[in-house]
């Protein structure tokens, strides 16, 4: 998990507010991208899904109590073309893994979303340069570390990058553009890159297609869980498979949520519409989830095709033969997304909280995500209390328009408050008994069009205080 400094940010306009001008005007283009067959997932009753796959039962131990909202990791099958290996670099005071080299076969394409954070990261600045300069064709590796961010490192970050990816291009023959790199973990600290370099051999010698398991452990910081989904689809009749891993606890927030995650598919598909795919679904599913509201630095999600299945080459993200696949990528996205919550720090809740009638599906998110933010909803639902005039009084601070004389609050199934004040059918007890769950929905109709969104949080417990508090202790 990153931590940012508390150096202010260089000036300039505001990242939230770029980020949030970025949302409304991709508003619009929402009907014909599902004209397209491109699901935006506005609706809350079209959150796609995965289709039922048995979970293994092992997790992986933390040094850290595992979240009680913990899935286990689930049955990957192998994805032709995609080879990984782990190793203990040393980054930690501790021996553990921390280490993750993946190779990829001739071909294979890669696009990426990163943070929209004002300082960013050594490793987000490579990743961000070399993809636009291959246009993501002919990616060959990724090498992740855990446990120094390499990020708020000057030049001196930048060049230590520089010197792993060569070695790693010498290593599998290719160009250092075609390397991925990522990173995790404290800010502020040159990455030593001679950790890397030392275990390649070590690593390559151990590369084999069954991995993802101990390849989600090694990049955890703070996670109590490895996090990962995996799904099939058809293109044209053909089978392809996507499989994904991710990290992150702490320091999750839109744009995107603060974590690294690598899904691959054997499916070919054209770079450009790889970006397409992977910009619409982030959109959806990992800038939909919240644990703090705190933004990374490192934030990066990449997306590999490998091309080897025996599905035909797709150009166009909107190619109709695509449909299945778009469902069960945006289904594998926003499954490690929603991970990423169960295992927010100290979590106890996992929470949804649903925006109807607002003004526009970017009003909706602001809203949504207001509430998903506050310290005393979250703690509200920390505490087991249905404080509905919290929820109230976060949709008022969002400063989007609503109708309060329309305003409509529901925990679960229970109506809470409308029509501006109090429901008639208001019972303290069944609202008391509804929120010792720990899974818990909040919806809130702000009475003034049709937009829709829905986010994604935790509650906020006193387990994060002690967590954080002692993170570099």
């Amino acid at each position: 998990m990153t931590r940012p400094p508390k150096k202010p940010r260089s000036s300039g306009r505001p990242v939230d507010t770029v980020g949030q001008t970025l949302e409304r005007a991709l508003d619009p283009l929402t009907s014909a991208l599902k004209r397209a067959g491109l699901s935006m997932g506005e609706k809350p009753a079209a959150t796609p899904t995965l289709p039922e796959k048995p979970r293994t039962a092992a997790i992986v131990k933390s040094a850290l109590p595992v979240s009680p909202l913990a899935v286990a990791f689930p049955d990957i099958a192998i994805i032709p073309g995609v080879e990984m290996a782990t190793g203990t670099a040393g980054f930690y005071k501790h021996e553990r893994p921390d280490l993750l080299v993946m190779k990829f076969a001739e071909g294979t394409n890669a696009a990426g979303v990163f943070t929209r954070h004002g300082v960013g990261s050594a490793p987000v600045d490579w990743c961000r340069k070399h993809l636009a300069a291959t246009s993501g064709a002919n990616v060959r590796a990724l090498v992740v570390n855990a446990g120094c961010a390499n990020s708020f490192t000057g030049k001196p970050g930048a060049d230590a990058v520089r010197r792993y990816a060569s070695a790693i291009a010498k290593r599998f023959d290719c160009r250092q553009r075609d390397v991925m790199v990522a990173s995790t973990g404290v800010i502020g600290v040159l990455l030593d890159d001679s950790k890397i370099v030392q275990r390649l051999p070590d690593v390559e010698a151990r590369l084999h297609e069954d991995g993802w398991a101990e390849a989600a452990a090694a990049i955890m910081t703070t996670d109590t869980f490895p996090k990962g989904a995996y799904a099939e689809a058809l293109i044209d009749g053909e089978k392809v498979r996507i499989a994904g891993i991710c990290k992150g606890s702490g320091m999750i927030a839109p744009d995107m949520a603060t974590m690294l995650a690598f899904v691959a598919t054997d499916a070919d598909i054209a770079p450009a519409a790889l970006q397409t795919l992977v910009s619409l679904y982030t959109r959806t599913t990992f800038n939909c989830v919240t644990v703090d509201g705190d933004r990374s630095t490192n934030d990066t999600l990449l997306l590999f095709a490998t091309g080897q299945s025996e599905a035909p080459k797709i150009s166009r993200a909107g190619d109709r033969r695509l449909a299945d696949f778009r469902e069960k990528l945006e289904a594998v996205l926003l499954d490690l997304a929603q991970q990423l919550v169960r295992d927010g720090e100290g979590a106890s809740k996992f929470v949804k909280v649903t925006i109807t009638g607002a003004e526009s599906p970017a009003s909706a998110r602001k809203i949504a995500r207001t509430i998903a933010e506050s310290p005393l909803v979250k703690t509200a639902f920390a505490g087991e209390d249905a404080n509905w005039g919290r929820i109230v009084m976060a949709v008022g601070r969002a400063d989007e328009p609503i109708d309060r004389d329309r305003i409509k609050v529901q925990f679960g199934p229970l109506v809470a408050a409308q029509d501006g004040l109090i429901s008639p059918t208001y019972d303290e007890a069944r609202m008391s008994a509804y929120m010792k769950n720990a899974e818990l929905e909040v919806s809130v109709d702000v009475g003034v069009g049709k937009g829709v969104a829905t986010v994604w949080t935790c509650d906020l417990t006193k387990q994060y205080v002690a967590i954080n508090g002692d993170y570099r202790s």
